[in-house]
């Protein structure tokens, strides 16, 4: 489902950016996994013993699969309603905090700029942090669930979207398909 401009206005930090276009998607870029790499350094320096993971997520993730240049990290801190335990430290090292979800996994994300990236903080423990794994699991091990996702991205992407997060917001119901098929496979 997608969520109003007043929804989406609510749970952003800053001004609520309208897109009012098609997503571009990029064919995959093999430097992704090194930028991860050089952001989970930056963030581990910046939070200390503070993260209990830093995982890479989303397309950029996963080898072969088309995405928007945008590296998508998990961090798993003991409390993420607790801002005062990582915000500061993630502002000094170039961080912005962008979207505040209290009522959905208690989701913070940070904004990177160089490179472009979005830091997701959950708490230690949460579900939302294994299905997120999960699912790039899935895609780097499975061609054919990795290209289903990667036609309904495309198919998506190509539609005007008022804000990214509405394209993001549609591509639930494939991720849903996919990991739930990953529980109960076919026989």
């Amino acid at each position: 489902m997608l969520r109003t401009d007043e929804e989406l206005a609510r749970l952003t930090v800053g001004d609520l950016r309208p897109h009012d276009a098609p997503v571009a998607l990029f064919d995959y870029d093999p430097s992704w996994p090194t930028l991860f790499g050089q952001e989970a350094e930056r963030i581990g320096g910046a939070l200390g013993d503070a993260p209990t993971a830093i995982e890479h997520v989303g397309s950029t993730s996963v080898p072969g699969l088309p995405a928007k240049p945008i590296i998508d990290i998990v961090v798993a801190v003991a409390d993420a309603a607790d801002e005062r335990g990582y915000k500061p430290a993630l502002e000094r090292a170039g961080y912005s905090l962008r979207i505040r979800e209290p009522g959905w996994h208690q989701h913070r994300m940070f904004e990177g700029r160089d490179p472009a990236a979005h830091v997701h903080v959950f708490t230690a423990g949460d579900p939302e942090i294994r299905r997120m794994v999960a699912f790039r699991d899935r895609l780097r091990s499975d061609a054919g669930d990795r290209e289903r996702y990667a036609a309904a991205k495309r198919r998506l992407a190509a539609r005007r979207w008022r804000h990214v997060q509405h394209y993001a917001d549609a591509k639930s119901g494939v991720i849903e398909q996919i990991l739930s098929e990953r529980e109960h496979p076919r026989r």
